[in-house]
Parts: C-alpha cells; structure tokens; sequence
C-alpha cells in the first residue's frame, strides 16, 4: 500500500523542535520511545484473553488489585524507555517507589511518569482503556551528582511538564500529545506501524451540552457539584435554560478524548465518601498530564476551587479531585464551589425548614 500524505509522528516531532534550534533532540526520542511502548500495550490490549501476561492479583500502592495487563503495560513502558540514556528515573502508578535507571544504562535529564493502563477495570467488558504519560526535567543536581532519583524530586507543579498525553486503545489506537505548542492526535497507521496526524490542533468548545459524572456517588458529593448536576438535569426549564445530556463511561482516558474531540466536562470531585482522601484521582500521574492537554487545547483542568497545573504536589501517589474540559463549564463549577454557601447566607429563621414553616 502507498505511503499516504499524512506526517508521521517522527515527523511533527522534528518540526517541533525546529522551534529551539538548540534543542538535543533528547526529548523527541524520549517521545517515540514512549509511543513504541505504547504500539506494544496496544497489540497487547487488542488480544483480550489471548495475551500471555504476567500473573496479577498483587496488590498496588493505591490499595488497588493489579490485573495481569496493569503488570504487563508497566513493565513494556519501563523495557521500551530505560535504556536510552533520556531518564534519570520514572515513577508509574503500579510502582510503590521511583524506579531506578540500571547501572548498564546511561542516565539523561528527564522524568517519566505514567499511569500504564488507565481504565484496566474496563477490559473484561472491552471497553476502551489508555495509558497516560507526563515528561518533566530532573533537577539539575540530580543530573549533575548521578545520585539516586527520589521521591521530591518529582513533586513539580503541573505547570512545568515538559510534555504530556495518552495514548487511546479503542477501535482505533491514538496517540494524543503536546508538548506546550497546542494538542496533535495520531492515529495509528496498522499497514505500517506509524503513529499519523489525524487531528492537528485540537480544541475544546467553549461551551458544551455534555457532562460525566459517577451519580452513584451523588450522596457523598458536596453542595456546589450537587448544584450544578440538578442544574444539568433539570434541563430547558431550568436555570441553565437548555439540555444537557449525562455520560460515564469509567475510564478517564476515554472520557477525556471524548471531550477533545466534542467538548464536555468530565468531574470525578472530592466527596465525603473517604474523608481521609482529597479526592480520587492521582495528581502526578492522571490529573496533571490530562489538565496540561486540556489547557493546551483551551479547556481547563480545575480540582474545582483552582487549577490543577498550580497546584505543588504533596506526595508522588497523591490524589485529588479533578474537573477537566470546557473552558466555561468548569469555570462556572469553580464559582460554586468559591460562593458562599447559600444556605449560609441566609437567615436560618426563615429557611425552608425554619421556626415559621407550616
């Protein structure tokens, strides 16, 4: 079959980099490297239950069980990316600890950090799944001292990525990157083995008639998200004045690309449900790389009061609650959460269950 006209992933890198004439190149290999790790998940994922994976069931350090496919999408990321003299280490949701560059291998400047498989509780039922990557720099003494790389080394505002994205194994498998110049995805071309543009500046309509949401866990939610599900549901007759439709699908990475390509707001909020936890998802690992994609393509990525980039990360498994996608829409559930209460505000005598209620 011919070579089609679309540019390689290989390609858009090197035009990239045409922007810092200075630049080593390091960070575009350190790319496709991660993409190639990412083609081998993707063959994986695509055999379902004929894949010879590693045996799963340990435990994590999110207290979750690690199937089979979570072991073997860590360990492809680790073999694809380790050898090459890029990193100075990586840290992965299914690893308790920064892992360690081998002594064989050279050392670079840069750290990885990834969720390997994101949705994994998904596969049984095959429904789409991911992996999700953020690239930052190592800090200079780190570089410069050879030393081990720890834990506080990689607690870096989201603000300071280097370069982030997801690669999406679904009917098709795309690969959705930036690297602080707008958001490509590229579809990946099986007649011969290359990541394609398929979508070159991708952005996120301002406003949207689409929202995701776990209502199972409508109980636990605080007043100001509470506030804005009714307003959505309550549809044409109520104050939002049109309707809205609700989607969840449980897998971050399918529900992000799915607001990229149509626009949507994506809430997985902080909640009363564990009170020891701020929230659900990892800040390092899920929310800064899919909040630095979703800012790059004009959306925003928010815990709900401020933005996700801003924020210095406490621990390098913390977790957080995350709004993610239409610029308006999130906009508008920070303003709730930021407004006084309005039952505070009022005056309890005359509350809807006040001393003069019939």
């Amino acid at each position: 079959m011919p070579l089609s006209n679309r540019i390689t992933l290989t390609q858009y890198l090197i035009e990239q980099r045409r922007r810092f004439p200075t630049a080593s190149g390091e960070l575009n290999a350190l790319i496709l490297d991660v993409s190639i790790a990412c083609k081998a998940i993707a063959r994986t994922v695509a055999l379902g239950a004929l894949a010879e994976t590693p045996a799963g069931g340990a435990v994590n350090v999110q207290g979750e069980e690690q199937k089979p496919l979570d072991v073997a999408s860590n360990a492809m990321l680790i073999r694809q990316t380790e050898w090459s003299g890029h990193l100075a280490g990586m840290a992965s949701e299914e690893m308790d600890a920064p892992y360690q560059i081998p002594a064989s291998y050279p050392r670079g400047k840069y750290l990885l950090v990834f969720d390997p498989l994101d949705g994994s509780s998904n596969i049984d039922v095959n429904v789409s799944v991911g992996s999700i990557f953020s690239i930052l720099r190592a800090p200079q003494e780190a570089i410069d001292s050879g030393r081990d790389v720890v834990e506080a080394d990689f607690l870096q505002p989201g603000a300071t990525q280097v370069a982030a994205g997801y690669a999406l194994y679904g009917p098709t498998t795309m690969l959705v990157l930036t690297v602080g110049n707008g958001v490509a995805g590229f579809t990946l071309d099986l007649n011969v083995g290359e990541f394609k543009l398929t979508h070159a500046d991708i952005r996120i309509p301002e406003d949207t008639h689409e929202f995701a949401i776990n209502s199972s866990n409508s109980r636990f939610w605080e007043a100001p998200v509470k506030r804005y599900v009714d307003e959505c549901l309550a549809g044409k007759t109520g104050p939002r004045g049109k309707d809205f439709n609700m989607r969840w699908i449980a897998s971050m990475v399918a529900e992000a690309h799915r607001i990229l390509m149509r626009g949507g707001v994506f809430l997985y909020p902080r909640d009363s449900k564990d009170p020891a936890k701020a929230g659900r998802l990892r800040l390092l690992y899920e929310a800064n790389p899919i909040g630095m994609v979703m800012e790059q393509a004009g959306g925003r990525a928010s815990t709900g009061r401020q933005p996700v980039l801003a924020l210095t990360p406490a621990s390098l498994h913390q977790r957080i609650g995350l709004v993610f996608g239409s610029r308006r829409e999130v906009e508008r559930i920070e303003q709730y959460h930021n407004e006084p209460s309005r039952r505070e505000a009022s005056n309890p005598l005359f509350a809807e269950r006040g001393l003069f209620r019939d």
